[in-house]
């Protein structure tokens, strides 16, 4: 019986060949599944109890390793115990190869996704849109990365990818200049989020519009209009627009004039920048810039006056200025000051 498992042979190797072959591919197997299962858990135990990411992105990639992949690897070393035809042996080689590089595109779009994962879930709670742009991010970097095994594989298999890497970069071209508004929009989208312009709940002028955002999508962003509806920009128009932000303002500047009448006594005219400036800085969160005699205009004695509010906050800024408003119509009622108001004059001259 045993002279039979030495002596018969097939496909140039006897059946005792192949029983090692079997046995050393079921061991590797078996071996590898096992220390995969150990490893998993292991470093699961060990990322319930500390606080670094390294042992959690080792555990992702480990899950990550498939199957197949290792019924390869255990394939491969069995395939070593015997003596097969150079041909056979390079067809195994290149498959082995593609199943290498097949386990390599997991293992890196598995890291690509971790740290994007990472990412948002640190940006999301500054900023709720970065949740849409980078879930498109993420499917554009494993797309990018699936691409690229995917040329490596078919050049270990033989073929010229240099035609069909051309090919590709013709057909994306018409692609591109099909839906070419809509990668702007994509694109632009990227834009808003990297750099941000502007974030939801930010207060912004675009054009004539002024309004609160409310979302920041692939194609389009919203903005709720102050006196009511919803506006939506597409990204690529939204981006070509001058956008004023003023969530960002850190003060207001405040510029208002005023005018007395021509009858103003000299020494009261002095005494109104003074006055201005005491009531300006009697208002809280405001600093008093500055208040002059600014032109003779056709019915009035003009001040300009400037000053800032120390929060961008509307409300503040309407509350200071209808502060100063009443308190100079009382002191300037105090000194006998009035103000101008559109008047005319009228000489009557008796002829001779």
């Amino acid at each position: 019986m045993g002279r039979f498992w030495h002596e018969v042979e097939l496909w140039g190797n006897a059946l005792f060949q192949w029983a090692v072959a079997l046995g050393i591919a079921l061991l590797v197997g078996l071996s590898l599944k096992i220390l995969l299962s150990l490893l998993v858990r292991r470093l699961a135990g060990l990322s319930r109890r500390t606080a670094s990411k390294a042992d959690d992105l080792a555990v992702q990639l480990l899950t990550k390793t498939k199957g197949l992949f290792v019924a390869l690897l255990a394939f491969w070393a069995g395939s070593l115990y015997l003596s097969v035809s150079p041909g056979v042996a390079r067809w195994i080689h290149e498959v082995v190869v593609v199943g290498f590089l097949l386990q390599g595109g997991f293992w890196v779009s598995s890291l690509a996704q971790y740290f994007l994962d990472e990412h948002r879930q640190r940006r999301v709670q500054e900023d709720p849109s970065m949740a849409t742009a980078l879930g498109a991010l993420n499917v554009v970097v494993r797309a990018s990365v699936w691409l690229v095994f995917v040329l490596l594989i078919l050049q270990n298999l033989g073929i010229q990818i240099t035609a069909l890497v051309t090919g590709l970069g013709i057909g994306g071209i018409a692609v591109a200049l099909a839906v070419q508004n809509v990668l702007g929009d994509l694109l632009a989208s990227l834009s808003i989020v990297l750099d941000k312009p502007f974030v939801i709940g930010d207060l912004v002028v675009v054009e004539e519009f002024v309004g609160t955002v409310e979302h920041v999508g692939l194609k389009t962003t919203r903005i709720r209009s102050v006196s009511g509806e919803q506006v939506i920009f597409s990204n690529s128009d939204l981006l070509k627009s001058r956008i004023r932000n003023f969530k960002r303002m850190e003060e207001r500047r405040v510029l208002f004039s005023l005018g007395v009448t021509y009858q103003t006594g000299y020494e009261k005219l002095r005494r109104i920048p003074s006055i201005v400036r005491e009531v300006v800085e009697a208002q809280p969160n405001t600093r008093f810039d500055r208040c002059h005699f600014k032109a003779y205009g056709d019915f009035a004695l003009l001040f300009e006056t400037v000053y800032f509010v120390l929060v961008p906050d509307m409300v503040p800024y309407l509350d200071a200025q209808q502060a100063i408003n009443l308190e100079l119509y009382r002191r300037f009622e105090e000194e006998g000051i009035e103000f101008a108001y559109p008047t005319q004059t009228v000489f009557l001259e008796k002829a001779n």
